[in-house]
């Protein structure tokens, strides 16, 4: 990834800023990339003396004509946050007040039903590869998404796996650097095991432990936009209707959380003692993200709400959560 350079006047500031949340431990790419946007803002305007006013702050912050709540939201945070920054190391800024945006409508997470899981993956399967742009899509795409699946990982932490991340000995996979920061190993479900086994011998029979284990072309990983037109294509396909707001790809998440809960209930395991083990496995920091897939639980399937009161009295009532489990 080329190095962002950043030349308004305030330079040195958003370099120094950059350089701390990464020597903290932050990968700090996309706010770094914003940053380069309010840098550019500020040369754009004539900024040459090291001050933030209320007037540029505010000129930074409205909204614009085309962009989405959350984009708008975006912006102000970015600089908000710079500007709480320049105030920390002396510098007067005025910082954006909190409240400007409107909360973008919460979306309803999709719960796939068995049969349409069915119809998808009867579609993934008939994938087939281009030899000139993506010749490894057939054997990629049914492994991608079954593991996506039966795994409850978030879209990017699979598509940017690395052959060495996985143990197909043991089976399982080393998710190194996800969100929050957290390594966590994954198991593979047993069936996808020799599946995945399959797909390293057939294309990375020479390939190093840092190529992306599920590559478009050799150092090429998956993109988002690559995942998404192929998801599009093969809920099309299934039958799937798209309403423009969702299905979407992050609903195999919601899917595999949601049916896991039901089999544990059905199975009559201790839903108390065993939420935490779900914890690990999503890669939650906190319980309230994980507790949200008991509310969308009890609201998909009633029969089982009942046994969800006893492990987690008022729970059910009282988890009201914005999702906000990002690509």
């Amino acid at each position: 990834m080329n190095k962002i350079i950043y030349s308004s006047v305030f330079a040195k500031e958003f370099q120094d800023l950059v350089d701390l949340k990464r020597s903290l431990g932050f990968k700090y790419e996309t706010e770094s990339r914003a940053f380069k946007r309010i840098d550019s803002f500020f040369i754009d305007n004539g900024l040459d003396k090291k001050t933030v006013s209320k007037d540029i702050c505010s000129l930074w912050c409205r909204k614009r004509s085309y962009e989405s709540p959350a984009n708008h939201a975006s912006r102000i945070s970015a600089m908000r946050i710079f500007c709480r920054y320049l105030n920390d190391v002396g510098i007067s800024a005025y910082i954006p007040l909190k409240g400007i945006t409107k909360h973008p409508p919460k979306y309803d997470a999709y719960i796939y039903t068995d049969d349409e899981l069915k119809r998808f993956f009867s579609e993934v399967d008939k994938s087939r590869s281009v030899p000139s742009e993506c010749p490894y899509r057939g054997d990629v795409m049914p492994v991608f998404f079954r593991i996506l699946y039966t795994s409850g990982l978030r879209v990017s932490e699979l598509r940017l796996l690395k052959v060495g991340d996985f143990d197909l000995e043991k089976g399982y996979i080393h998710i190194r650097d996800a969100k929050n920061h957290k390594e966590r190993l994954v198991p593979v479900h047993i069936s996808l095991v020799e599946r995945s086994r399959e797909l390293k011998q057939k294309i990375h029979a020479s390939s190093s432990d840092d190529e992306y284990f599920f590559m478009i072309l050799p150092g090429r990983p998956m993109t988002l936009g690559n995942v998404y037109h192929n998801f599009r294509r093969y809920i099309e396909k299934a039958g799937i209707s798209h309403t423009g707001h969702g299905p979407r790809v992050h609903d195999f998440r919601h899917t595999y959380c949601v049916n896991l809960l039901r089999k544990w209930s059905d199975e009559g395991k201790d839903l108390m003692a065993y939420l935490p083990y779900m914890r690990t496995m999503l890669g939650h920091e906190s319980f309230e993200e994980t507790a949200y897939y008991l509310k969308l639980t009890a609201e998909r399937f009633p029969y089982i709400k009942g046994k969800i009161k006893d492990s987690f009295p008022d729970l059910i009532s009282e988890v009201n959560i914005d999702e906000h489990e990002f690509y």
